[in-house]
């Protein structure tokens, strides 16, 4: 009996997830935000820093969002992994959003990007980016970029300093 929960516990722990549409996250306002329901789209997931360099790529990506809004979900992960950018209460970083950027885009509670307490869903891209040739650190600062395909799975990663409109994003989508 013993071995047999001690067997069921390993592959229990051992089940990795097979696309993002295992994630579930917590948003902005409390609410739930289940990847899955975004099968057939496009997804950007970004990292994001209220007082950052990059933080103007906000209005891009709602311009991003707004523009591919039939095969494109955007989806902002607030993070303060780099030099205490993003200080603020996710109330305080909603209201940031809506307010200097118009932001309509769905936006997670603030996560780790990195480090001990890193995110799931953030543990899962890198290790996914990594198996794509992506170089560690696979998040080098705030605003990196990962875009998943229709089916869940990640295809590229795009550093802080592409731009949402960047080509090198756009080609994916038309």
């Amino acid at each position: 009996m013993l071995r047999a929960l001690l067997l069921s516990l390993f592959l229990f722990a051992g089940v990795a997830a097979s696309s993002v549409y295992d994630f579930k996250v917590t948003g902005l306002d409390g609410s739930p935000i289940d990847l899955s329901q975004y099968k057939g789209k496009k997804i950007l997931i970004v990292n994001t820093a209220s007082k950052c360099g990059y933080t103007p790529q906000y209005a891009d990506l709602e311009k991003l969002y707004t523009t591919y809004k039939d095969k494109l979900v955007i989806i902002g992960f607030p993070a303060n992994n780099f030099a205490q950018q993003e200080p603020g209460t996710n109330k305080e970083i909603s209201e940031f959003c809506t307010k200097n950027y118009g932001v309509t885009f769905p936006m997670s509670e603030k996560v780790d990007v990195k480090g001990d307490n890193i995110a799931p869903l953030f543990k899962y891209l890198t290790e996914e980016a990594k198996k794509l040739g992506v170089a560690d650190p696979v998040i080098g600062w705030n605003f990196t970029k990962f875009l998943v395909d229709e089916n869940g799975k990640l295809i590229a990663v795009f550093p802080s300093k592409v731009k949402p409109m960047d080509d090198q994003i756009t080609k994916y989508l038309n």
